[in-house]
């Protein structure tokens, strides 16, 4: 019986959406006007408020983040036969695109200092290649959970060997690196609007370049390759990759509200921080002049714990609480069983560690301090 009553308590979600209500007055108008295709004011009002926001030429609204990435890579002229550099720790969608263009991904490893791409690792993998005689076409930087990369010492490695940066910061819309926003830091980036994300369209993406030339050539992409002729002409591989204008709307006026949200994040991430400071845990750290918008709070167990990732995370199943564990890195994955990846370490590679013992625990904006409360008391529970 007591089972059955800790079930029926609230169902506590990892990341869910949350409509701030300014939305309807976007898809109305999109309905009103009869614009309910992928074009119209709410995709160039969406686009044009994104790149402003963030610091870039433009944006091009996709229908999910995986989209953009693919459209960057392509347009950075990855194909058939090549190779190209990937975070290791993150989520599939990141590297997909490479296999989608019959390129190869060769994976590289976190560092302990960033949770994302290793300085030292990324080096290891250019002497490689040029020894090789095969540099990368492009090399995916991932801004994990929301945590910028440390492109202070990434870029300059990439430029010295003349290699294009695509940015996926899917996670990381509104967190900064010395007051530059993450997705201002690739030749392309990607967002994502998924529905857990910090903001959402229902589902989209958002591919962000620095010059019109690149926006428009994506959008040709992204719109079946159709020529400019009085008949439908086609004279490349096109996709069918545009966000609606209805979903644009929601975007639109999810916008209005993305400061409030990403210090929501920013404050649950704190309340964790001190509610949980006695647990033998740490959380995810932060680079010199990074200000991360905590996407999802992680907490990495300590060597010495004697209970698993998996113990808190049944624990919290019995008490109707989702969580996740960390990202399982890319070259562990079964579909990418072969592929090259470089670490500082080969014995002991910083993304297998993490995933080990990594927990990602409730963050969305809707959280209330009893949720929170709830959600700490049984991680206590299990480890202290």
């Amino acid at each position: 019986m007591k089972e059955r009553i800790e079930y029926m308590k609230e169902r506590i979600l990892l990341s869910a959406p949350h409509m701030n209500g300014h939305e309807m007055k976007y898809i109305d108008k999109a309905f009103e006007t009869n614009w309910v295709a992928p074009l119209g004011e709410n995709v160039n009002e969406f686009e044009n408020s994104m790149a402003k926001y963030i610091g870039v030429k433009s944006g091009v609204a996709l229908c999910s983040g995986t989209a953009a990435i693919h459209l960057g890579l392509k347009y950075l002229g990855v194909s058939q036969g090549d190779t190209v550099f990937c975070s290791d720790v993150t989520f599939s969608a990141s590297c997909n695109p490479i296999a989608y263009e019959h390129a190869e991904p060769v994976f590289i490893d976190s560092d302990n200092e960033s949770f994302n791409m290793s300085p030292k690792a990324l080096e290891k993998a250019f002497d490689a290649a040029k020894k090789r005689a095969k540099l990368p076409k492009a090399v995916v930087i991932v801004d994990l959970y929301g945590l910028p990369a440390d492109y202070n010492a990434l870029l300059p490695i990439c430029e010295h060997y003349g290699v294009p940066v695509l940015e996926d910061a899917a996670e990381a819309l509104g967190s900064t690196l010395h007051d530059k926003k993450c997705g201002a830091f690739g030749d392309i980036s990607a967002l994502s609007f998924n529905g857990n994300k910090i903001i959402t369209t229902s589902g989209g993406g958002m591919a962000l370049v620095k010059s019109e030339e690149c926006a428009e050539k994506l959008r040709f992409w992204a719109t079946q390759s159709r020529d400019k002729a009085p008949h439908y002409q086609h004279s490349e591989i096109g996709y069918n990759y545009r966000l609606s204008n209805i979903s644009a709307g929601i975007g639109r006026g999810q916008i209005e509200t993305l400061e409030e949200y990403i210090e929501k994040r920013r404050s649950v991430n704190a309340y964790y921080r001190d509610a949980l400071k006695n647990c033998p845990l740490s959380f995810t750290p932060v680079i010199e002049g990074a200000d991360p918008n905590y996407w999802l709070s992680v907490i990495i167990l300590s060597d010495d714990c004697k209970k698993s990732y998996l113990d808190v995370m049944s624990t919290m199943e019995s008490e109707n609480i989702e969580t996740r564990p960390f990202w399982k890195p890319m070259h562990m994955q079964p579909v990418f069983g072969g592929c090259e990846f470089y670490s500082e370490n080969e014995k002991k590679p910083v993304g297998e560690d993490l995933f080990s013992r990594g927990l990602c625990l409730p963050s969305g904006i809707s959280l209330t301090d009893e949720m929170l409360e709830r959600v700490t008391d049984t991680v206590k529970k299990v480890l202290l």
